[in-house]
């Protein structure tokens, strides 16, 4: 029908208008607007596939250079032909939070999944849901990790392929469509999920879009590499971070840091007894199983980037890698995540579609794991439901920032199984960085991103910035005022404290 209403304003123009350019410029308009329309057209089918990596921090890419020897040649083409965002951040640094606001676009203490036990509470809407009324074909294969041991199928997905809990690098037990399947001879799971996945792909209904969420146990800890890539590499090293030593040599007091990040680096997140082995300040193997473990989520991406390629979707198909937290390796003498610090909270976010996303493109904007639900739903034709905290970072990729946040926030609730990080919340700009924390007798923290990138001056104290932290303070509660979230969220805990060294056995 727009067709033909269009052809009508061309006739009616070619037989009343004597000025041939004002009749070439309209020809050409009316051209452009049907190419508008068929690119609509397009975009409310598109083909989306969102890979998950877990505990991927946001520098340890090949292109970032931050490790020198590192090689992610897949993560490296998806950047050359696609775009970077490269300031994304989580709003709770924890495998279970981070993934429930993936997939609803809420905040921690929204969608209340604020730990690794805490269940889905039954009330969330997963934006895949909106995708299966749309038309789409929905899967999901990998790690869920929300509900303890639960690895049943959940809503929306039409196909699902999941495991227990954290699950286990080699020879998994997935639960396919609600049929438990053991794998063994050694099979690797990020292998196995990338094969399952591509087998998906082959055998969906070509006449129908399709959605798949692949979601990667790896590289969470303990770090098991494929058996092609253990050992690849032995050997190298990693300058020891400029924040490693000021919690051993007491310098943490001068530098005003809170103290529970003194009495942490000899915990079972601390530099020196992480998962309670003695490291003895030696963290080049942790590093070196870390990197080899990220090798195979880098052929997994490569992988499926292949398979669209030679099906001849690559194009068209909008693929997103990301991590779900952060990482820490020695800085301020932290191993592990759960903290407001940039290598805990930043993730990558990589994006290739070449219909629509330039190649090379890098945005420097905050971006958020909140982000991923209305991002995918716009590029599908549907307006973001009205409970999502999240926003579309699609515009990012034009250039057009207006209405775009200038903040982030930042909340982590207190575990009882690993009670060495305390509850805190936090508000980062661009420049600057403040956090506040609960339930400690301690320091909070304010740091000049801009000079002090690496956290290492905590201006909580200088009398200048009061007004600055004080509006830091006013901001981080209307927030929380604005969005329900002026409670801590209790939850039962009737079982043995899990990394909590000191008392064992105790209730």
């Amino acid at each position: 029908m727009k067709k033909n209403i269009l052809k009508g304003v061309s006739d009616r123009l070619i037989r009343k208008t004597n000025n041939k350019t004002l009749l070439i410029y309209t020809i050409l308009w009316l051209f452009s607007f049907n190419s508008l329309i068929a690119q609509k057209k397009k975009e409310k089918s598109r083909n989306v596939i969102f890979i998950l990596s877990d505990d991927h921090r946001y520098d340890y890419m090949g292109f970032t250079g931050k490790v020198p020897w590192l090689k992610t040649p897949n993560m490296d083409k998806m950047v050359k032909e696609g775009v970077h965002f490269e300031n994304t951040f989580v709003t709770t640094s924890l495998c279970s939070p981070s993934r429930a606001s993936v997939l609803t676009g809420l905040y921690s203490h929204k969608h209340k999944v604020v730990d690794n036990r805490s269940p889905d509470p039954g009330n969330l809407i997963f934006f895949p849901e909106y995708l299966q009324k749309r038309g789409y074909q929905t899967a999901f294969l990998g790690k869920w990790h929300m509900g303890g041991g639960d690895d049943e199928p959940r809503p929306g997905f039409g196909h699902w392929e999941s495991f227990k809990g954290q699950g286990v690098y080699y020879n998994p037990i997935l639960n396919i469509d609600g049929k438990r399947i053991e794998y063994k001879d050694s099979t690797y799971i990020t292998d196995l999920l990338t094969e399952h996945s591509i087998d998906w792909l082959d055998k969906r209904d070509k006449k129908k879009p399709f959605f798949l969420y692949l979601s990667h146990k790896g590289v969470h800890g303990d770090f098991y590499p494929a058996k092609r890539h253990k050992g690849i590499y032995a050997g190298e090293k990693l300058p020891i971070p400029d924040t490693y030593y000021q919690t051993l040599t007491g310098e943490w007091q001068t530098l005003k840091w809170p103290e529970w990040v003194h009495n942490q680096r000899v915990s079972y997140h601390g530099v020196d007894y992480f998962l309670h082995d003695r490291l003895s300040g030696n963290l080049d193997p942790i590093v070196q199983a870390y990197c080899e473990t990220l090798q195979g989520i880098d052929d997994s991406i490569g992988s499926i980037m292949q398979y669209l390629k030679e099906e001849g979707l690559d194009d068209s198909t909008l693929l997103i890698y990301m991590g779900d937290n952060g990482w820490s390796f020695g800085e301020h003498g932290l191993m592990d995540k759960r903290h407001f610090y940039e290598e805990s909270v930043r993730v990558p976010l990589l994006a290739r579609c070449p219909e629509f996303i330039k190649g090379g493109t890098v945005v420097h904007k905050m971006v958020q794991n909140i982000d991923i639900a209305p991002s995918i739903l716009e590029v599908a034709g549907i307006s973001k439901p009205n409970q999502m905290d999240g926003m579309s970072f699609i515009p990012l990729l034009n250039g057009i920032t207006h209405g775009w946040r200038n903040k982030i926030f930042y909340e982590y609730y207190w575990e009882n199984d690993y009670p060495m990080t305390p509850s805190m919340f936090g508000v980062r700009t661009d420049t600057t960085k403040y956090t506040r924390y609960y339930g400690i007798w301690d320091r909070n923290e304010f740091y000049n991103l801009k000079d002090d990138p690496e956290e290492i001056h905590n201006l909580i104290e200088e009398e200048k910035l009061q007004s600055t932290i004080k509006q830091n303070v006013t901001e981080l509660y209307d927030w929380l005022k604005e969005t329900n979230g002026m409670q801590i969220p209790l939850k039962e805990t009737v079982h043995y404290k899990g990394g909590d060294y000191k008392h064992k056995n105790q209730y």
